[in-house]
Order: C-alpha cells, then structure tokens, then sequence
C-alpha cells in the first residue's frame, strides 16, 4: 500500500516537472538546482534535493518582474481568474489561474461541501464582500458546479446581511469565525433570533477558529440550529482541508492533490505524529501556477487517521498558529489564535485589539476590549483566565463601546511595536 502510494505520488510529480520545466523560468531554475530538469528518481531525490519556496521569494520576484512575476507556466492571455493574498503578512501577491488550474481548485473546494452534507438543491449564502482576495470565490463557483443555489450577500452591511439570511433561510452559511459572530450580536441587537433562519451548517475560514471548542460552542449557541464545519486554504495553494463532521477537533486535508510534509520551522527536519510543524505543500495539478515544497508557515499536529496511511495524516485542533505571527513574551510562545480562544470564552466581550510593545527591556502586552456591560466583572473573568492559560500578566483597557474595527474577512487583531 505504501509503496503503490509513494510511485503514485511520484508519477504525479513528474507529471508537474514535465509540465513546467520548459516554460516556467521560476521553477525550471529550481528543478535544474535540484539535479531533476528531467524529473525526480524517488520522493527521497525531491525531498532532499529540492530547496524549498517561500511567500517572500514569490513576492520578490513579482517586484523584480512586474507585474506578475516568472513562475507562471503559460502564456499571460491564457489566465481567466484573477486573486491577490490578503496582504496581511506584506505586499499582497498577485495569483493567476488559467480554466484548467481554476478547475483544479474548484475540485479541492468540493469534499469540504460533502463533508458539511450539501446536496444539489441546498442552498448556500456567501457573507463577504467579491472582491480581489480568493475568499470564498472557489467555494461559490464549486458550489453552483454541484448543483447547489449560490446566494451572493456582498454590497450590504451586516444589518442587511442578517436581513437577508433571515429572509432566504440558507441550508449553508460561508463566512469568517469572526463574522459569523459579529453577525449574533447584530442579531441581538436588533432583537431577531438567528436560529429561525434555520441554517444547517456554517462552513467557516479565512482565520482559525472553527476548530477552537469555545468559539465554535458560542457561533454554534448563537446560530442554535447550525453547527460549525472548519475550512482552510491559500490564495497560493488554493483550498486545503475540511472539519472532520464526526470529529469536530480535527480537520482532514484534501490529500491526493498534494505532497504534504511537515517539518520543524527551525531545523527543517521531518516530525513525528503529535509532533508541532510547519505545513508544507506542493501543488501536483495546478500547472499554470504551480508550488513545489511551499512553506505555509501554518503551525499543525498532525495525527494518524484509523483505517487511512501515515501519509493522509489529519490536522489536530486545525491550524495552531503562524510562524510569522508567534510572539515570546516572558519565554512564552504567544499565538492569536490561542489568545482569541481565550477571549471568546469570556461573555460579554463584542471586540479586542492586541498591543504588543517590544522596545523596552520586557515585552508588554495589552488587550483594548469593547465590553457591553459590567465591565469590571468582565474584565476580572479575562484576567484570570488569561493568566491560567498563559502565566503571565496582560493589562486590560475597556474602551468606548464600538470604538474598535470588526471585520468581515480575516481579522487583523495584533499590533506589534517593536525596534
């Protein structure tokens, strides 16, 4: 099994080397460094010869070769999609996909919407704004390919959005974590029960969140009739993983369309199941865009799945945590999707910004929180539970109710002040 598995592997990397090698001037420079112009001989040959890419050496080679770069395959007027990361860690980056790669995405997008139950007939509301930024645009499209009635919710506040989704009564609600919960205020706010929309299931991305128990516990008690399906992707890669619906902790990866690997950030070696790595992939059909040995910077667990090989590993708790976005603080490892989980368990709190100031001899940290009402006994409940979870003291400032930003797509929650 292990074996068919591995020359399975192979033949489809070779597949992608064969694809790009002639016409990809950012990819045929690396196969050339890895001795493998011609394909590789083994996985061994690729993982050990081929160097690996990052966010930045794609980024730099958009500056440097404007306005697209020279990892893409084909000719420019045989690209129909058009996306830009975030823009979160940096420069956004542009990403183009021809019919062919799209098609390969939209392939990636579907067992997530299996694993949530949906049907031809069903109906799913996208609550996001169209713009540049992929989002939820391969969920839309796979969703209209499987017979799903696609409901767009963008060009309107959230009032409106919470109108809107009372009114249609989608079978499936996309959107972030964080919006999913600003819409439950908003609901209560304006005294409307969410759970008569009836909504089965809200598929939820862009940022962690969905696999953190207590903030799926409160989306799921705001929602009341829908529980919460975790999803995760990259503009780059396109669409990765999905909540395992029997097993709410863990998220499986859509596995056949890449090689996986997970090493450790500092010494770049392998780790051992249970182990913390950085996800790293390769993308086996995307041609007209492809990534080989790509560092996500995603911190995962990955864990044995009954019945499947060690290879189709799933992801424990989701994703942990970025290695970009990792904060020591007293010899504490600090990561947003941690703090927010604790936040979240606190009722009581609409919104937080994250202050983190290194410039002095220790690095403080302080959390603006907008409390709706008895501020000091909520403020007292984060205290301490902030201090169980990581030891060590935050200062908290309440501030003017609605003062702070809420966000519809990913959040950005942290400021770092440094040197």
């Amino acid at each position: 099994m292990a074996e068919s598995l591995e020359l399975k592997r192979l033949a489809q990397l070779n597949e992608l080397v064969g694809r790009v090698a002639e016409t990809n001037t950012f990819w045929r420079g690396k196969l050339i460094e890895a001795d493998a112009l011609s394909g590789f001989r083994s996985l061994e040959h690729f993982q050990s010869r081929m160097p690996f890419t990052t966010k930045s050496e794609l980024s730099t080679d958009q500056e440097t070769h404007p306005p697209f770069g020279t990892f893409y395959t084909y000719p420019f007027d045989s690209y129909t999609r058009y996306h830009q990361t975030s823009g979160t860690s940096g420069r956004p980056l542009i990403w183009l996909d021809d019919a062919e790669s799209w098609q390969w995405v939209l392939d990636n997008w579907k067992p997530t919407w299996r694993a949530a139950g949906a049907k031809s007939g069903d109906s799913a509301l996208f609550a996001f704004s169209f713009g540049p930024f992929i989002g939820f645009w391969a969920a839309f499209d796979s969703a209209s390919q499987m017979g799903i009635q696609t409901i767009p919710a963008g060009g309107m506040g959230t009032v409106d959005r919470v109108r809107f989704i009372l009114a249609r009564k989608p079978t499936y609600l996309c959107c972030t974590p964080t919006y999913a919960l600003r819409l439950v205020d908003i609901a209560e706010e304006l005294g409307l029960d969410l759970g008569e929309a009836q909504v089965s299931c809200i598929v939820v991305g862009g940022e962690p969140g969905g696999s953190v128990p207590e903030i799926r516990r409160r989306i799921e008690a705001g929602w009341k009739t829908a529980r919460v399906l975790d999803h995760h992707g990259m503009t780059e890669v396109g669409p990765l993983s999905y909540g395992d619906p029997d097993n709410p902790g863990l998220v499986r990866l859509v596995h056949d369309p890449f090689i996986c690997e997970v090493v450790d950030p500092e010494t770049d070696e392998p780790v051992a199941p249970g182990e913390t790595g950085e996800l790293i992939l390769t993308t086996l059909g995307r041609y007209a865009c492809p990534l080989i040995r790509y560092r996500t910077r995603d911190l995962i667990k990955p864990v044995a799945v009954p019945g499947e090989p060690p290879e189709h590993f799933a992801l424990e708790g989701g994703i942990l945590g970025r290695t970009d976005d990792m904060v020591v603080v007293r010899g504490v490892n600090l990561y947003p999707s941690a703090v927010d989980a604790v936040v979240r368990s606190v009722a009581g709190i609409k919104e937080y910004q994250v202050d983190i100031d290194t410039t002095g001899t220790l690095t403080q940290v302080a959390l603006r929180v907008d409390i709706e009402e008895n501020s000091e006994m909520v403020c007292n409940a984060l205290s301490e539970k902030l201090r169980d979870a990581f030891h060590m003291r935050f200062d908290l400032i309440p501030v003017e109710p609605g003062s702070l930003p809420v966000f519809e797509m990913k959040a950005k929650r942290w400021n770092i002040k440094s040197n």
